[in-house]
Formats: C-alpha cells, sequence, structure tokens
C-alpha cells in the first residue's frame, strides 16, 4: 500500500522530543553526569562554570562566551554505555548542536545531531559507550553564549550494555564437571577441563553420552575449543544451562571428523555439556580437553540493578498535565500513517478524573491507566481509532492498544474501529462502543478482554470478532465470524444460520500483566488463572500478585541481548520500554514465573539468522505486550516455547503468551521457518497475531519466505484468540494431544504464484489449520479461513481444514469465504462441506466434524 505523505506529522517531531520533563516517566535514578568532572571551552564569568551542569542543582548553570563553536563536557570516571541525555536550556539555548562521546577525550563519536531546537527541556535518545560525554555547539539560537541549567548523562556504568569482546581465558579451566558415564576410573569427567593434554575423559561405548561442566555463576558464552582423542563425536551439541536442567543448543555438528576444533557460539549459561549423538567410531567419546570462552556484560561492576525510569517513549500525565490534549495529538499526528514506521509510545495515565479528551491512536500507540482498577482512571471523552487515514477502510489498523480504564463518550459511543493486533483489553465503556469506522467502511478485527460495556456493541462492518471474559449491555449485528467465551450480555448461538458463536465460559484463563501506581511506586500486577470464566476479574482481582518495578530490568533502546540475558539470569524480568530492538543472539527466558512485559508495542529485531526468544520448559512464564519483527537472514523460529520433548505438567501454573504479535515482512525482508513453535505443555496462548506481510516492504513469495505460522507440539495447549495469516505452508500446524481453540481467523497467501506451488500429497494448498494425523483429541471452534489469491485467481484450494477423522477429534462452527473471487476453496474441512461461490463473498459453513 502507499502511505500519506508524512510531512506534517514530521513537522511534530521537534516538539515531541522536547516534552516537558514531567511528562517523562521516572523514578529517582541518579545520573552518571551527577557530580563528575566537568569542563568547558569557555565560561561566560566566574558564576557559570562547567561544574554548575552537572550538580544537580537547577538553579545553577553553565554559560559560554558568546561565540559559536562551544562546548561543556564531562568525565563519567569510567567508560560507561550511554542510553540518554537530558538538556536543561536556560533562555540561552543552541539551536544546532551535537552529543558526542568519547573513550579517550580526544576522539569523539556523534551520539546526536539536533537542527532547529527550541531550548527549554531535550530528552535525547542515545546509544554508544565512552567516558567522556560532550555538548558541541554549532551554532546559537540568541545573541548570547550557550547556557545549561543541567547536563544530565544517564546510561549503565562500566558499559553494562556492552557484549565486550570474547575472552582468550579458559573459564572451565578446574571447575566441577561430571558427564553421563567414565570408560574407566583413568578416564574421569574432570580431566577434560584440568589444562593437561596428556589427561582424557571417555565414554562408554554408546550412543548418546554427555560432559558437562559447571562455570560456577551464568557466563555469556562465546566459543568453545574441542580437542578430541581418536575416539572422537561425529554429530553432537554443544548446549548451556543456567539451571543444569533446561537446555539450550548453542551449536549442532554433524559429521565432524575429530582433531582440535573451535566453534563460536552465542548464548548464556552456568553449566555448559557436550551431548554426543553418533560417535565417529567404535569406541565411546574421548577428549583431551574442552575449553570455554566467554564475554562479560561490561566492565565487571556488579549485578544489573532493576527498576529505574521508563526512558523517553513513554509519557506520564495525570489530570493536571498542561496542553494534554496537545500531546495526544503531536504523537498521533506522528503515528497515523507510519505502518511500519520505527516510532513507539506508551501513554501512562495516572488514577484521576480527565476531562474532555479525545485520544486518537494511531500506529505502534497504546495508553493505559495506572489504577489497580479500570475505574480508578476515569476519561470523560473517547479513544478513538478510525480510519481516516486509509479512505475510511479500516482493514490495516494493525498495533495498538487501550487497556485499564474507563471511558464516558462524549456522544455516547466510543469508536474502536481497528484491525488485528489491536486489544482492547480490561475497559469500562460506561456507553456504547462503536466498532466501525466512520462511513461503515470494511473493517477487519479483533479482540476485546476482561472489558464492559454498559451500552451495545456494534460492529457493523467488522468481519469478525472474538469477546472473552467481559459483558456486554448488548450486541447488534455481525458479519461472519463473531465468538464469544465467557461473556455476559452475549447474544445466543446461531452459527447454522448466522454469526454467533457463543460459550457461556472460558475453560482457562489469566489476564494479562500491567503496569499501575502504587502510592508514587511503580508496580506490575500479575493476574492469577481463572477456570470456566465468566464476565470481568475486576475489581477483586482475586488471586493476583504485585511485583515491584526493582525487580525488573527496564530495557531500553540500545540495550544488547548480552545484557538482557545477564538480567535474566540474575532473576530480573524484563520490561521493555516502547522502542525496535536489534538483538544479535536469543533472549533465553529459563526462570519460572519471569515476566517479560512489553510498553509500546516494544519490538524486537533478530539478526543474524538467530532466533529471538526461547523460553524454558518451566512453570508460569508470562510473555505480553510486544512485537517480534524477523528479520532479512532466516531464522529457525522467532519465538519457541519449551524444548523439543518437553513434557512436565505445567496445568497449574501455565505459561501464558497475550497479545505477542509476529511479523515477517512489510517493515523490510524477513525471514524465518517457524514463527512459533510450543514445545511445553499447558500453555495458553490468549490473542496473537502471527502474520506473514501481504503488503509493505519486503513482500514476495521469496523474499518474506516463511512456511509456518504457529506450530503446536506440547500437549493440553489452549488458544483464545488466534489470527494467523499468509504463510507459504501449513499457517497452524497441531501435533499436541488434547489441544484447544476458541476462535480462529486466518487469509492464506495472497501470493502464492500458481496452484503447482502449494501442491503437496496431491492436494491443492496447504489447510490453514491441520491437526497432525497422529492426534488422538482435539477440540476447535469458532474457525474462518479466506482466501485471497490474487497473484493466481484461478487456485482452487482443496479445504481450509484437514483434521484425522477420529471421534476425540472434534471441530465446530468452521467457516470458509472466497474474497471477491480470488481463488476457491472445494470444502470446508477435509472433503467435507460446500465448496465457496464463485465472486460471492458468502461463507461456506460446516458447523460439525464430523
Amino acid at each position: 500500500m502507499r502511505l500519506r505523505s508524512l510531512g506534517a506529522a514530521l513537522a511534530t517531531t521537534a516538539a515531541l522530543l522536547t516534552l516537558p520533563a514531567q511528562l517523562t516517566a521516572s523514578a529517582a535514578e541518579t545520573p552518571l553526569s551527577q557530580g563528575r568532572t566537568a569542563t568547558a571551552s569557555s565560561t561566560e564569568n566566574g558564576g557559570t562554570a562547567a561544574g554548575n551542569a552537572v550538580d544537580g542543582d537547577t538553579g545553577t548553570r553553565w554559560s559560554s562566551a558568546a561565540s559559536d563553536d562551544q562546548w561543556l563536557q564531562v568525565d563519567l570516571g569510567a567508560t560507561a554505555t550511554v542510553n540518554r541525555v537530558v538538556l536543561n536550556w536556560e533562555a540561552a539555548y543552541g539551536k544546532d548542536y551535537k552529543v558526542q562521546l568519547s573513550t579517550d577525550g580526544s576522539t569523539w563519536t556523534d551520539a546526536k545531531s539536533v537542527t532547529g531546537g527550541d531550548g527549554g527541556t531535550d530528552t535525547l535518545d542515545v546509544s554508544g559507550q565512552g567516558r567522556y560525554v560532550r555538548l558541541q555547539g554549532v551554532h546559537r539560537a540568541t545573541g548570547y553564549g550557550y547556557s545549561l541549567w543541567e547536563f544530565q548523562v544517564f546510561g549503565t556504568a562500566g558499559g553494562g550494555t556492552s557484549p565486550g569482546t570474547c575472552d582468550t581465558a579458559d573459564a572451565a579451566r578446574g571447575k566441577a564437571a561430571s558427564a553421563s558415564s567414565t570408560e574407566n576410573a583413568g578416564t574421569p569427567a574432570s580431566a577434560a577441563f584440568d589444562g593437561d593434554a596428556g589427561t582424557r575423559w571417555s565414554s562408554q561405548a554408546a550412543d548418546p553420552q554427555w560432559l558437562r561442566v559447571d562455570l560456577g555463576s551464568v557466563q555469556n558464552i562465546c566459543k568453545v575449543d574441542l580437542n578430541w582423542e581418536a575416539a572422537y563425536g561425529k554429530d553432537f551439541r554443544i548446549e548451556a544451562s543456567s539451571d543444569g536442567t533446561s537446555w539450550q543448543t548453542l551449536k549442532s555438528v554433524t559429521g565432524a571428523t575429530g582433531g582440535k576444533s573451535s566453534y563460536d557460539v552465542s548464548g548464556s549459561g552456568r553449566y555448559l555439556r557436550i551431548y554426543g549423538t553418533a560417535r565417529g567410531t567404535g569406541y565411546g567419546y574421548s577428549l583431551w580437553d574442552v575449553a570455554v570462552h566467554t564475554t562479560s556484560t561490561g566492565g565487571g561492576t556488579g549485578p544489573i540493578e532493576g527498576g529505574g525510569d521508563l526512558g523517553p517513549n513513554v509519557i506520564v500525565v495525570d489530570p493536571s498535565t498542561p496542553n494534554l490534549q496537545q500531546k495526544f495529538d503531536q504523537v498521533f499526528a506522528q503515528q497515523e500513517t507510519a505502518q511500519f514506521g520505527s516510532g513507539r509510545y506508551q501513554f501512562l495515565l495516572k488514577p484521576g478524573t480527565y476531562n474532555g479528551i479525545n485520544a486518537q491512536l494511531g500506529f505502534y500507540t497504546s495508553v493505559s491507566g495506572l489504577g489497580l482498577n479500570p475505574d480508578d482512571t476515569q476519561i470523560n471523552g473517547d479513544i478513538t481509532v478510525d480510519a481516516g487515514w486509509f479512505n475510511g477502510n479500516a482493514t490495516q489498523n494493525f498495533w495498538r492498544s487501550a487497556e485499564n480504564l474507563a471511558i464516558r463518550p462524549v456522544n455516547g459511543t466510543d469508536r474502536w474501529a481497528v484491525a488485528q493486533a489491536a486489544p482492547f483489553r480490561r475497559i469500562h465503556v460506561q456507553g456504547g462502543l462503536n466498532l466501525a469506522p466512520n462511513g461503515y467502511g470494511w473493517a477487519s478485527g479483533g479482540y476485546i478482554a476482561d472489558s464492559k460495556v454498559d451500552g451495545t456493541v456494534g460492529p457493523y462492518s467488522q468481519q469478525q470478532w472474538y469477546t472473552r471474559d467481559s459483558s456486554v449491555g448488548g450486541w447488534t449485528n455481525g458479519v461472519w465470524n463473531m465468538t464469544f467465551s465467557g461473556v455476559q450480555g452475549a447474544p445466543a448461538d446461531n452459527f447454522a444460520t448466522g454469526p454467533y458463536t457463543t460459550l457461556d465460559t472460558t475453560p482457562v484463563s489469566r489476564e494479562k500483566p500491567f503496569l499501575y501506581l502504587d502510592g508514587n511506586q511503580y508496580k506490575v500486577f500479575v493476574p492469577g488463572k481463572r477456570t470456566n470464566a465468566r464476565g470481568v476479574s475486576w475489581p477483586a482481582n482475586a488471586g493476583g500478585t504485585s511485583l515491584p518495578l526493582s525487580q525488573f530490568y527496564v530495557v531500553k533502546p540500545g540495550a544488547t541481548a548480552a545484557t538482557i540475558n545477564a538480567a535474566l539470569a540474575q532473576g530480573l524480568n524484563l520490561l521493555f520500554t516502547p522502542g525496535v530492538y536489534h538483538l544479535d543472539r536469543t533472549i533465553e527466558v529459563n526462570r519460572a514465573n519471569t515476566v517479560v512485559l512489553g510498553l509500546g508495542l516494544a519490538t524486537i529485531v533478530p539478526d543474524g539468522g538467530v532466533d529471538a526468544m526461547h523460553v524454558a520448559d518451566v512453570d508460569g512464564v508470562r510473555l505480553a505486550g510486544f512485537l517480534i519483527d524477523a528479520g532479512p537472514v532466516n531464522s529457525a523460529a522467532l519465538l519457541r516455547i519449551g524444548a523439543p520433548g518437553s513434557s512436565a505438567d505445567h496445568a497449574a501454573n501455565p505459561t501464558t503468551m497475550q497479545d505477542v504479535f509476529i511479523r515477517v515482512g512489510g517493515a523490510g525482508p524477513g525471514k524465518a521457518t517457524d514463527s512459533v513453535v510450543v514445545e511445553s505443555d499447558d500453555v495458553i496462548i490468549d490473542h496473537t497475531w502471527i502474520w506473514r506481510a501481504d503488503h509493505g516492504d519486503g513482500v514476495g513469495w521469496e523474499t518474506n519466505r516463511a512456511d509456518y505460522g504457529l506450530r503446536v507440539n506440547g500437549d493440553d495447549v489452549l488458544a483464545t484468540g488466534l489470527f494467523v495469516e499468509h504463510f507459504n505452508k501449513y499457517d497452524v500446524y497441531w501435533s499436541g494431544e488434547r489441544g484447544r481453540t476458541i476462535f480462529f481467523q486466518n487469509e492464506k497467501a495472497y501470493d502464492a504464484p500458481n496452484a503447482a506451488a502449494i501442491t503437496h500429497d496431491g492436494i491443492v494448498g496447504y489447510a490453514a489449520y491441520k491437526v497432525a494425523d497422529t492426534v488422538n483429541e482435539h477440540d476447535a471452534i469458532g474457525l474462518g479461513s479466506y482466501c485471497n489469491f490474487t497473484a493466481d485467481p484461478s487456485i482452487v484450494q482443496r479445504h481450509g481444514f484437514q483434521v484425522p477423522v477420529k471421534a476425540g477429534v472434534k471441530m465446530r462452527h468452521l467457516m470458509v469465504i472466497s474474497l471477491g473471487g480470488k481463488g476457491q476453496y472445494a470444502h470446508v474441512i477435509n472433503d467435507t462441506g460446500a465448496p465457496t461461490s464463485g465472486t460471492d463473498t458468502v461463507p461456506s459453513k460446516v458447523v460439525q466434524f464430523p
């Protein structure tokens, strides 16, 4: 698609960068620069010394001579990773200037260039390392010099976000070792780590065998050297673990020939293991030496601290905030059309009553209340999503959210005309809710959970919608697939003749974690599990727990995967602030009950073909509120929950994946063989949009190749609100037992070049939702698949759904639709169900199968 010109929006960018300091979320974080030695190119007089700008006193200032090319620099005392600089200008401000970094005070690197500054307080997001930070003035805005009340530098002391270099020292030398077996007493496991090339470990003559070492603490592992004896491993894995139980593969080696070899790896763990799967000889495995090389997370200055400020793109307001409407309008002007832009914003509204506000939400913009309950934050006004930017078509109103507040709409009805990946959670609408754009143009959404609408919900042109554990005063009409579970006031089920699928309760649910204020302290509320839920979870919030922000590593733009993993290994949770994070290694979530929460659609991009995130087979991990964007080098899987073969029972405390969205292409070329793989049992997938892009940049049958959207190998997995679209092969492939899905929305890949390209096993087209032939029990309801084969409208896909015909496999309320005749379906499920009807966009349905 073509985006409208951003000229008008860009005009507001400078204003956004200079939002008043009180609007940026901030705890009592001390700048790295405070009290440090400062020097300057000049001073106006003896009362305006350089040190005044770093003394923490906004009543003292530095000012320069009245000429350009002036500078002020601060010595942080040691190299640090700098992520933010705040300039509090006096009336004599800099119009054009640079922020520069240096490790030696001589050679400088530009971290930020500003032109057309307007004074006040400038909060600048930067990324880099240095001991010295300098303001380099280029052009003054007045006839006076440059003058700063305060020059504040924020970041991590000791370069804490740098992955560092790979150490030549052997981190495994002399450490405790163990093995699956030994050949005899003269070949113990410890002999491979004693630094003596004349001693060795050897195993019994069988497969598999393993050798492991305890490094003593979690380390970032960058290289492993192996020196094989004649009895070598042909196929083996190099693995790491934080607990000695759950293992991540750092390197898979096949066809090795023994001798000495070195392997560059990327990962973290306390334990390293060589896991042999095939021997190269008839003997066992035998190693003279194993050396492990590590990197620090930077400087070795101590543990990573939790808490702190929430970064430059989180805007915290209260009812007394001046020009609040202007703040909403500024962000909307920038984000309204920025479908694949890099801007990310989160508005946080402190408890209180806000009058006359209309918060219009564009792309990558979220608004949330900071009360413990929705009614704590009252808006007498509107939170609006409309489609004027796209000529009244709401089918691309993706990636935005509203959460945890109450709305009393000005005209009695709030407009929320969204498409996929736009959750509406924990909202009290004191009136009605209109889900269609102005003019009732096309719309393709959407998701509501844990919300109460006092009036009537009108979907009008919305093609499909899923509502869970909520309360509505009424529901008007619907197009194709309106699904409800646990919704008080939901319409009666009428799928055979109408659009409604209605379940009285949701079998298992747990609401998304959210940030709130307890007095002046930020905390994250983590709701408990509900069984057979109906209606909202609040105000009682029974079964939940609160975690202080000090237990979270607050991730800001510029953070590295090495630091993120070190924080996780240290026991911290993660709170991603709004931004785009390019990561060179996989984020490893190995601890039970870890919370990974994103604000403002924080976006993770794996670089170099790594996976974005792995979650160990542990209890109770909460993943919520972020976007994973595939990189240009193919990833095996963007998100993996559990390891292959996982079998632990997590029914009492399942891992949840909520408002976690996946994108392959659109923002640029991206590739991933699998997007999401679920290996653990009992996982709850509650609202996801897994999308191989059909428009934007980097889109083409092979350009953004992605074979599978969701693979479920774990047992007893539940999906509530499953949106998966456009994959080259199966959109969903389910091989775990006793899986359940409530609501599924799908479009097949628009760009299938011809029938031959998607023909397999004598079948034209990969099913949108396939249950593996080995599965004996499965239950799914409220499923729709649509075809729009724009590249070859003559394609006739065999079916939308494919399942084994068994008594325990129950598929209910299924439909397939041809969108305007661009391709057809021959059947709905297997070889059952009537074909779609030419150019008439009318569903072909199967109420129950078998």
